[in-house]
């Protein structure tokens, strides 16, 4: 099968949505498939080898300087050098020039156009428009969600609960949940205790660990509300948070202003290869409280190195973490959930155990190629539709499209 995906954002802008891309392309060129990928050019060099990625020339988004917003225009000269690729399926990953340029490119090619849900924007939009009012901005969440999902031929969700909000905005076309598995070398083992040396952290400070992007989304000012409560029994707890994003400066501020800027350390975005593993096992529990995740790969990551979690359990999360198997669950409550951390720290031996049963969990049930495998099964069952229509290049879904089974 040879497959193109589409996406406004891929390495080295560092996220989950680039992470998915890469280990779903991976094990689709291992099983055989060929896949190539359309994505912004950064003009910042990558470890990838580039041969399936064509890179459109991109703009900067003035109110998120991390990403860049692919020039649509320069995106449609692409147009006939891609019609001579006779892609079988057209696979997009993010809402904006890629989508449209999926739906111009699937209806010239008369092929399926697939599309994954990866980010929950309606708790995402507010943060970064913050000019339009929160409700206002929900709203139009919603109703451009819904207006895009139904206009291409299937969507993929990372999560159940993700596909039920997808499906209570009114979005009827086929869907399937396929959430992004973890590549082998996650489970390789890393190495704490150098970790720690590396970035100055003591080897005796009980650690928790935040990885992701440092945004207002994820919810991080809840975790130093956390680590404020437990340094009033624990002083040497530390946080440390390995990532980047707009909402450091503010975190930094509120540190201070809770008095622990002694318990936080940030590091900043790590390597993947050669430095995530042992930052995972550097710490004694993995935090994690976003409510706005659609999957949350970063909690498989932490408990294939065996590092217990402690979470807020909604939305993606909820169907990944399974209290007592490498996880206990909490409540968006600082003292809860600073209770359980603290469980955890008082009780080594039960904090073993469950990175133990985190280890067994995740190697059974969340590796990249099997989710890999349902992928393409999903693509087949499209292909092997006799007939299919996108929607117009205004995104508006036809009649093929909303008649559509639902799922």
């Amino acid at each position: 099968m040879k497959i193109l995906f589409i996406s406004d954002v891929y390495f080295p802008r560092v996220n989950g949505v680039s992470t998915s891309i890469k280990t779903f392309v991976l094990q689709m060129q291992a099983l055989g498939h060929e896949v190539h990928l359309i994505a912004p050019d950064y003009a910042t060099a990558t470890q990838d080898q580039e041969y399936w990625i064509k890179r459109v020339p991109a703009r900067n988004i003035y109110f998120d300087p991390e990403d860049k917003l692919m020039k649509f225009g320069e995106a449609i000269k692409l147009l006939p050098s891609l019609m001579q690729e006779k892609y079988d399926l057209i696979h997009v990953h993010t809402p904006f020039v890629a989508h449209y340029l999926g739906l111009k490119l699937a209806k010239k090619l008369n092929v399926p156009l697939v599309e994954t849900y990866h980010t929950f924007f309606e708790d995402y939009l507010h943060h970064y428009l913050p000019f339009i009012p929160q409700k206002i901005a929900r709203g139009l969440a919603k109703l451009i969600s819904k207006r895009q999902c139904n206009a291409v031929n299937a969507i993929v969700a990372p999560s159940q609960p993700m596909l039920d909000v997808l499906r209570s905005y009114g979005v009827k076309v086929r869907a399937e949940v396929i959430p992004t598995g973890l590549q082998a070398h996650s489970f390789q083992p890393g190495d704490g205790k150098a970790f720690r040396q590396k970035y100055d952290i003591p080897l005796e400070a009980p650690v928790m660990l935040y990885v992701g992007r440092v945004a207002y989304e994820k919810n991080i000012d809840f975790l130093l509300g956390v680590a404020m409560v437990l340094s009033d029994t624990r002083p040497d707890i530390l946080l440390v948070v390995a990532g980047e994003g707009p909402a450091e400066a503010s975190l930094h501020k509120l540190a201070k202003t809770l008095k622990i800027e002694k318990n936080i350390k940030f590091i900043g975005y790590l390597d993947r290869y050669t430095e995530l593993n042992s930052c995972y096992q550097s710490a004694d529990i993995f935090v994690f409280a976003s409510k706005s995740e659609t999957q949350g790969l970063v909690l498989l990551e932490a408990m294939a190195q065996g590092t217990p979690v402690v979470a807020i359990a909604e939305l993606g999360t909820a169907s990944i973490l399974v209290e007592g198997q490498g996880a206990l669950i909490a409540k968006e409550n600082t003292l809860e959930f600073a209770e359980k951390v603290n469980q955890l720290l008082i009780y080594p031996e039960q904090r073993f155990e469950l990175g133990q049963l985190a280890k067994t969990y995740v190697a059974e049930h969340w590796t990249a190629s099997i989710q890999a495998e349902r992928m393409v099964k999903f693509y087949s069952k499209l292909q092997n539709k006799k007939a299919y229509k996108v929607a117009s290049d205004d995104g508006q879904p036809n009649a093929s499209i909303k008649s559509q089974a639902r799922i």
